[in-house]
């Protein structure tokens, strides 16, 4: 958001010249599939650090925006989780941390559950309630807004979570869908009065590495307008789309050819967006307001740290952009805010500073 030559004669003050700005783009070249909203944030800014101030917890994985304001959050605070504890052992951390969306923030303490050991995606209800996946733990913990744990969610379906996103469809009842880096599975949560689960698809190529190299289904974004579940597999580099989520039944997706092509009574609504380079080990996602999206890779060499933006009108890389030139794989979670391309702000954790920061106008 932040983001003259003045000349005087005696007794009277020249008025200084209007700022020349750049014209913003046609509405035209918008809806264009070849329209970059990225390449329009043009200003990189540090938010803040992620590391919690009460346990030194660091390494972010997790990113997502708070919707309201309750408990500890306000509204657009940006909430994140921590992989790594005090000592930095990959997969140590049990934290979650917010810290205010403006420059020189800093961090304020959220929880630190043990239910939350190895915590690498989290997403919030409309009450800012926090669904967490916690690859170490093995579980899925659900905490209110002030860090207290409401319920441990584990055993099956859940195998190693790795990813997370709240979904409210135009028409038909919420849900939380995860993914799994055990198994290469896709999982609806159903919220009712007690919890169920649906294993809508299976097979998707998975490493099954360690706390810090594992590569699986990831990123999770959802689209309301199309009810459209995005997600980026670093094991294949590819996103897939599966549409009409909210109605695929169990078992409805079978994931096959190394995620490459699809069965079941739900392949229909199954695709892959992009396949390849210049994906490289992408893990996080962010869905822009225009329906792109933006993908991190973790895998580019040391010096290379890329966000990539994706047309999904297009199912293409439009644009590029290098984040970090320090080591490799410094990319994980992002989120987008915004109602048009003219305000969208893309945020993203630097796991090489510990820090959050923006791409704005």
């Amino acid at each position: 958001m932040l983001l003259l030559a003045s000349g005087c004669n005696a007794g009277m003050t020249a008025t200084p010249p209007t700022p020349l700005r750049a014209p913003s783009p046609a509405l035209s070249d918008e809806m264009s599939p070849d329209f970059s909203v990225l390449k329009q944030l043009k200003h990189q800014v540090v938010i803040g650090s992620a590391v919690d101030p009460a346990d030194g917890a660091q390494n972010p994985y997790g990113l997502t925006v708070a919707t309201v304001t309750a408990g500890k959050f306000t509204a657009g605070d940006l909430v994140i989780c921590n992989f790594n504890g005090k000592s930095n052992v990959q997969g140590t951390g049990r934290s979650i941390v917010a810290l205010h969306p403006v420059k020189g923030a800093t961090p304020t303490h959220v929880s630190s559950n043990e239910t939350l050991v190895g915590c690498d995606a989290l997403a919030l209800a409309p009450d800012d309630t926090i669904w967490a996946s916690a690859m170490v733990a093995d579980d899925n913990p659900v905490l209110d807004s002030n860090g207290k744990l409401i319920q441990n969610i584990s055993g099956k379906p859940f195998r190693q979570p790795w990813g997370q996103v709240f979904a409210q469809p135009k028409a038909g009842p919420a849900a939380f869908y995860e993914t799994n880096a055990g198994d290469g599975s896709v999982v609806r949560i159903n919220l009712s009065s007690r919890f169920t689960y649906d294993v809508i698809a299976t097979g998707f190529p998975v490493n099954h590495g360690k706390p810090g190299t594992a590569l699986a289904p990831s990123g999770l974004a959802y689209d309301a307008n199309s009810d459209t579940l995005y997600f980026a597999d670093g094991d294949n580099n590819t996103v897939v789309a599966f549409k009409n989520v909210s109605t695929i039944p169990a078992g409805g997706i079978k994931a096959k050819d190394h995620g490459m092509k699809f069965e079941g009574v739900s392949a229909r609504d199954a695709r892959v967006v992009v396949a390849g380079a210049p994906l490289n080990g992408p893990i996080s996602t962010a869905l822009l307001p225009n329906g792109n999206l933006v993908v991190g890779n973790t895998l580019d060499p040391a010096g290379k740290n890329l966000i990539l933006e994706i047309s999904t009108k297009a199912d293409k890389v439009i644009e590029a952009r290098n984040v970090d030139k320090g080591a490799a794989g410094a990319i994980f979670g992002m989120a987008a805010t915004g109602s048009s391309p003219a305000d969208t702000k893309i945020y993203f954790n630097d796991d090489n500073t510990n820090q959050v920061e923006v791409l704005e106008r």
